[in-house]
């Protein structure tokens, strides 16, 4: 068994060069299907995720070659069988299979997704929309069998602004008979990315970013040459952690814009701040302000970063608040953090943080992607040695997190026990 090992209390000095998007690439990779060509997505992380959905690619007969930052798919030999458990489970965004094979051959057949266990995560709002496309869709078990005759261009208006739901509405009616509309669509970064990458290929697609996305349905896309936006979550954890350790620590490769609601919060709790046009630079203030943050879907703070940025409350001069109102069962990290010297309590959806306190190492358990990432951080303050396990979680997420971090000046490494 891997777990991760950090010494604390080291400055963290120099350069990170932020990957490409891991909420971006889960996505592009199922969307490949859909091109009768070669297609070559560029900048993707070299993290699991991204490999047990080129292990999907494979399953069904797609060819896929990895070189260096990229993924060359020719979808020409696939053939549209069950995806089965073992392979779908392995992460959430197995669902966007639903999307691109239901987009192209109009059936699908797949066990539900799996990914971390931070809340009930119902895919009711995708299957809602596939339905409205002209599919129907039976579930047997945990199989879902979604068919459709034909797929025709509907107007759709989702409940909540679902990311998951927006993108494979995306891939379903991008090839559907006339107008899909999809009212009340989630607006982030990375659905602008996957309808960029869908538009290149031969789809029309307009609003990306916007709450109103329509699609005008085509009869064939293309191969096309596409590249991952910079992943603002993996921007976010690293500008966290040099607000607690850094000395004149640059975040590289960034999009400054779709970071604001994280940099508008340090800049209040008094983190010196350098935004340049694709970086920042990050410097540990003396103090802490102590600051309230609700978790909301883009533009607002990311849910993503809960976890992560509540480390750096810890140090806050007084009481911080942070309401969670995306996942219901997202605080699973809190134990942990208290374990190592933190006074967190938690009623219902909000969380309240009172400081400073010092952490101490400890031995503690990633539960999830972003918890993981959450502890890391607690480790690269905290005096003496941490203990990090189930760090798969961690891997799935974070491309070449060690390195990264050691480039820097953190003491952490990956130890078989």
């Amino acid at each position: 068994m891997k777990v991760l090992e950090i010494t604390g209390c080291q400055e963290l000095k120099g350069t990170i060069r932020i990957s490409g998007a891991k909420n971006s690439s889960v996505a592009l990779i199922p969307a490949a299907i859909l091109a009768d060509d070669d297609v070559t997505i560029c900048n993707v992380p070299d993290v699991t995720d991204t490999d047990s959905l080129s292990e999907i690619l494979e399953f069904l007969g797609a060819d896929v070659r990895r070189a260096s930052e990229s993924i060359v798919i020719n979808p020409k030999n696939i053939i549209n069988k069950e995806i089965p458990e073992e392979l779908s489970q392995k992460l959430r965004a197995s669902y966007y299979f639903m999307g691109s094979l239901l987009g192209k051959y109009n059936h699908v057949e797949m066990y539900f997704p799996g990914g971390c266990s931070i809340g009930a995560r119902p895919i009711n709002l995708h299957l809602k929309g596939f339905e409205a496309l002209g599919a129907t869709v039976k579930i047997e078990d945990d199989k879902y069998i979604v068919d459709a005759k034909e797929l025709k261009g509907a107007t759709i208006y989702l409940d909540f602004a679902s990311v998951g739901a927006t993108i494979n509405i995306m891939l379903a009616a991008v090839k559907a008979k006339g107008t899909t509309v999809i009212d009340n669509a989630a607006k982030e970064p990375e659905i602008v990315n996957v309808a960029t990458f869908l538009n290149n290929m031969g789809a029309k697609i307009t609003g990306a970013g916007t709450s109103r996305i329509k699609i005008e349905g085509v009869k064939e896309l293309k191969g096309c040459f596409h590249e991952v936006i910079p992943d603002r979550i993996e921007a976010g954890t690293y500008t966290i952690a040099g607000a607690l350790m850094g000395n004149y620590l640059k975040i590289d490769n960034i999009i400054p814009e779709h970071i604001e609601a994280l940099t508008s919060k340090l800049i209040e709790m008094g983190v010196e701040l350098e935004i340049g046009e694709d970086y920042l630079i990050v410097n540990r203030p003396n103090k802490y302000k102590t600051v309230t943050v609700q978790t909301q879907v883009f533009p607002g703070f990311p849910t993503d970063l809960q976890q992560p940025f509540m480390v750096l409350t810890t140090k806050c001069n007084g009481k911080s608040i942070i309401e969670e109102t995306i996942w219901e069962n997202r605080f699973m990290h809190v134990p942990y953090l208290n374990k190592m010297g933190a006074n967190i309590t938690i009623a219902g959806n909000k969380a309240t943080i009172k400081g400073p306190t010092e952490l101490i190492g400890s031995e503690v358990e990633a539960t999830d992607l972003r918890a993981g990432a959450s502890l890391v951080i607690a480790a690269l303050t905290a005096k003496g040695k941490t203990i990090i396990h189930n760090i798969e979680h961690i891997l799935r997420g974070y491309e070449n997190i060690v390195e990264k971090l050691n480039d820097v000046g953190a003491k952490i490494e990956i130890k078989e026990i």
